[in-house]
């Protein structure tokens, strides 16, 4: 099987003890490995694929806390870099009633904003391979080098590229600054996600529609747009158009949830063996299973706490998939334990 890289930040979250609680009111945080790529990498690797993290990590207590979680969950870091340069970022995270999250930021010296363009080696890819990026590291001009070099080496050798603009405001100088950087980058990806809380703010377009096909230029081959609890559609380059209602969950915490459903996605897109030319054809002839076990597997992981050490399982996700399947119903509502009972 190719393997999918996962190439930005690795950082701690710390979870509020509390719920529907503002930070300032926090007493206690639990300490969790995070980052959106990292998480990414995990839910692949949990998945049964072959997963690898590019980064660079720092030579402190938390960045060798990351290494043993990465480690743990079988993710492949021999191209991680160490580094005495910066500390590993942090990231507090406080969450409502509802399992919706806020977040506040310290990553002005974070490791993995200093990964180097010439600490990107092209021989790490090869044919079927595939990339995967988010937005969080393009705030630099050196460490967006640093991603177009590796999109530049992964697409020589024949990989895809899957970009999640997974905006993150409180990251940035401004508005603006942001919405370039992504727009920049959208037209190097095969494959795009993005959400509906995001699709405006990218875009500038009202009309939904319209929005979505404005992504299509470049490079660009596929667009997951996901709607939280109202499921996710497809659009592929040809105009074909696919929707998957998704599951209602008890929801806990939705940190990693988004992370979680393209984690799903990549798993279950590589398993196919699937190369850039076919990438369109593949999506369309696949796409129930595609998006079933996508959104399946973000519903789980908002239904528990953190983003990785819930530690969902392939079996949980494949479950609570094939119960739509099966039963021919659009949502359930489950929690994680019970979807290990919904298939005998």
């Amino acid at each position: 099987m190719a393997k999918v890289f996962c190439i930005g930040e690795a950082l701690i979250d710390f979870i509020p003890v509390q719920k529907d609680t503002s930070l300032k009111n926090v007493a206690g945080f639990e300490r969790v490995a995070g980052g959106a790529p990292m998480n990414v990498a995990i839910a692949v690797a949990k998945y049964g694929g072959e997963a690898a993290m590019i980064t660079k990590m720092a030579n402190d207590h938390f960045g060798e806390h990351l290494m043993d979680v990465l480690q743990e969950h079988h993710v492949d870091t021999a191209h991680i870099v160490r580094s005495d340069e910066g500390e590993t970022g942090l990231a507090f995270v406080s969450v409502d009633k509802t399992g919706e999250r806020s977040f506040t930021f310290y990553r002005e010296n974070a490791a993995d904003l200093l990964l180097k363009e010439e600490e990107i080696e092209e021989d790490w890819f090869g044919e079927g391979d595939l990339l995967h990026f988010c937005s969080v590291n393009l705030i630099h001009e050196t460490i967006r080098e640093t991603h177009k070099k590796a999109i530049n080496s992964c697409r020589k050798k024949g990989g895809i590229i899957s970009f999640d603009p997974n905006v993150r405001l409180p990251l940035w100088e401004d508005e603006e600054s942001c919405r370039e950087a992504i727009r920049e980058f959208l037209p190097m990806a095969d494959l795009i996600k993005i959400s509906d809380e995001e699709l405006f703010f990218i875009t500038g377009i009202e009309e939904e529609g319209k929005a979505i096909s404005s992504l299509f230029a470049g490079n660009v081959k596929a667009v997951i747009f996901t709607k939280g609890k109202n499921g996710a559609s497809l659009f592929l380059e040809g105009g074909q158009q696919f929707h998957d209602p998704g599951f209602q969950v008890a929801v806990t915490d939705t940190t990693g949830a988004g992370d979680a459903f393209i984690g799903g996605f990549l798993s279950k897109l590589m398993e196919l063996n699937v190369h850039s030319e076919g990438l369109v054809e593949t999506i369309n002839t696949h796409h129930t299973s595609l998006l079933s076990f996508a959104n399946a597997s973000g519903a789980l992981a908002a239904s528990v706490k953190g983003a990785i050490c819930a530690a969902i399982g392939k079996k949980d996700v494949l479950n609570l998939a094939a119960a739509q399947r099966n039963k021919n119903i659009s949502t359930i509502n489950v929690t994680l334990l019970e979807a290990r009972d919904l298939i005998e």
